[in-house]
């Protein structure tokens, strides 16, 4: 019997039959009906936790912003800026005004970050550093997985994949009077 192969000997093959393949695509079937439910709720999770990043950003950028202007008390700063923004900080919190951030100039209305344009005075957008650029292009906050649509007084923050970006957000609104704070909505999550 030496080098005979032993299937060969029993007329037998290895292999599978077809009761067990038709077992197991049933068994791959059902794994695939419950993990790709998971699988897109996961992605949707995803969105609303960097949305609610986000938001946390803006909400701490807001307070801060406003915090270092009442601590400067409406005394400009005596040089400029050394984030960037070409000037020195007047930390008024009148109608309009600016302080400097460790990365630039900040303009502000009624103590809080102003909603500003793309390329336009930083504000509100630039203050929250969804980005490693300060006062970034939207290309650049596109490639972050954030999308922002100023339309003064009002910001809306959205993020990139949503299902319906018209039902995946949160506002932030600059103050229109003097001592109103900010207002920064709670997130609208149904077409994340």
């Amino acid at each position: 019997m030496g080098g005979m192969d032993i299937r060969k000997e029993n007329g037998r093959q290895g292999g599978f039959t077809l009761i067990e393949l038709i077992v197991v695509i049933i068994i791959l079937g059902i794994l695939a009906a419950i993990a790709l439910p998971r699988f897109i709720n996961l992605q949707r999770d995803a969105r609303i936790a960097k949305l609610q990043a986000a938001r946390g950003s803006v909400s701490a950028a807001a307070a801060l912003v406003h915090a270092t202007a009442l601590a400067r008390g409406g005394i400009a700063d005596t040089e400029n800026c050394p984030g960037g923004g070409g000037a020195a900080a007047d930390n008024k919190v009148g109608a309009t005004g600016t302080v400097c951030s460790e990365s630039g100039l900040i303009h502000m209305v009624y103590g809080y970050p102003a909603v500003t344009g793309f390329g336009s005075n930083p504000g509100i957008l630039s203050a929250a550093g969804l980005t490693g650029v300060f006062n970034p292009t939207a290309v650049e906050l596109t490639a972050e997985g954030y999308v922002y649509t100023p339309a003064a007084p009002l910001a809306t923050f959205s993020v990139v994949g949503a299902s319906d970006a018209a039902t995946c957000f949160f506002t932030y609104t600059q103050p229109s009077v003097a001592n109103v704070a900010a207002t920064i909505s709670g997130l609208t999550i149904s077409g994340c």
